[in-house]
């Protein structure tokens, strides 16, 4: 497996978390399973669907053709995601970006606004 650079490690990190909340918030009572990111940047609790998303959007990122200066998905000109997939992640995004920083986590609020 090649090495991930910083901003990919942060990205995953920050993708699994916000699937995490969403699949908590929305899906409480579905069972769900321990999904393993790669590079071992931790594991997240997400149901099936969730986590089939999270591997989704994960290899998506790792496979970004605008890495060197790659901006945030929302401003990019080039859309790597379907268009179902990404009209999901948009919702999940927002879901959960204001669940964090309603608990607190005002790091996440440069990422939801920007």
């Amino acid at each position: 497996m090649e090495t991930l650079t910083k901003q990919q490690q942060k990205d995953v990190v920050v993708i699994g978390r916000f699937v995490e909340v969403y699949c908590a918030g929305k899906h409480g009572a579905v069972l769900r399973s321990e999904f393993k990111s790669p590079g071992s940047l931790g594991n997240f609790n997400l149901c099936s669907d969730c986590a089939e998303l999270a591997e989704y959007a994960i290899a998506r990122r790792l496979k970004c053709p605008l890495e060197p200066q790659k901006p945030i998905c929302k401003h990019c000109t080039i859309h790597c995601y379907s268009p179902e997939q990404r009209k999901r992640m948009q919702e999940i995004m927002a879901y959960s970006g204001r669940k964090l920083i309603l608990k607190g986590r005002l790091d996440y609020l440069w990422h939801y606004f920007f």
